[in-house]
C-alpha cells in the first residue's frame, strides 16, 4: 500500500504544473502576517522549522458521530502545513461512518484524486451537461473529480470507510451545495429559489431551517 500511496502523491504533485514556477526552494507561509495576496508571503527562511512541513492529523480517522451527514474531512493544507505555500499541492482524509455521505460539493482552485484507504464507495461528478459519471470504488482504488465539478461520496454500506485526497492546490476551497444556496448570508430570495427549483416558497423556507445562515 506504501508504493501505490507514494505514486499516488507524486502523481498529485506532476499536476501542479498550473502553479507557477518556484524562485527559490520553499517560500513557508508565513500564516502570523496577516496578508494574503493569492497565497501567503514568504516565513524568514531563517525561521523556518522541521514542523512548517509536518502535519500528524491524518493519522487516525476522525469521529464522524457528530456530523449530520455521517462523513469528516481533515485537510492538510498551507493553513494547516505551511511549508505547501506556492507548491501547488495539499492533502484530506475523509472518513465515512456507515451510511455516510459527502454531499454534492465543489472545489474551484483544484482537481482531486481519492485513494480508498478502507471499505467501499459509491462515487460520481456531473459534467458541465449533467452526464453523471459515477462508480463504486473499493479498498485501494482511484478516482478523479476534474476541476470545479460537482461530485459527492457516498458510503451505502454497514461499515466505515475512508480515503485519502489530492488536489493541485495548495488551498483547494470548499462548496457545498446545500448550505451555499440555502445557508448564504445574506440569504438569496426565497422567489429567487422557489423559482429555479420548482418549488414553492414555504417549502424554500423549510429547506432554509436546516441551513442556519453563514457569519
Amino acid at each position: 500500500m506504501i508504493p501505490i500511496f507514494v505514486t499516488f502523491m507524486l502523481v498529485a504533485a506532476h499536476m501542479a504544473l498550473a502553479d507557477t514556477n518556484m524562485l527559490q526552494d520553499f517560500c513557508v507561509a508565513d500564516l502570523s502576517n496577516g496578508l494574503k495576496v493569492n497565497g501567503y508571503p514568504c516565513k524568514d527562511p531563517a525561521k523556518v522549522t522541521p514542523e512548517d512541513f509536518y502535519f500528524i492529523g491524518l493519522a487516525t480517522a476522525a469521529a464522524t458521530a457528530n456530523s449530520s451527514m455521517g462523513s469528516a474531512v481533515t485537510g492538510a493544507n498551507v493553513e494547516k502545513v505551511p511549508g505547501l505555500n506556492t507548491l501547488g499541492v495539499s492533502i484530506s482524509r475523509i472518513d465515512y461512518a456507515p451510511g455516510g455521505l459527502n454531499p454534492p460539493h465543489l472545489h474551484p482552485r483544484a482537481s482531486e484524486a481519492i485513494f480508498v484507504l478502507e471499505g467501499r464507495l459509491f462515487v460520481g461528478f456531473l459534467t458541465t451537461t449533467g452526464k453523471l459519471i459515477s462508480k463504486h470504488v473499493n479498498k485501494g482504488d482511484v478516482f478523479v473529480f476534474p476541476k470545479a465539478l460537482l461530485h459527492f461520496q457516498q458510503n451505502p454500506n454497514k461499515a466505515p470507510a475512508s480515503v485519502l485526497a489530492a488536489f493541485d492546490s495548495q488551498l483547494p476551497g470548499t462548496q457545498v451545495v446545500g448550505p451555499s444556496l440555502f445557508g448564504s448570508n445574506p440569504p438569496i430570495p426565497d422567489d429567487l429559489l422557489a423559482k429555479a427549483f420548482g418549488a414553492a416558497a414555504p417549502e424554500i423556507q423549510k429547506i432554509k431551517g436546516k441551513f442556519p445562515p453563514k457569519k
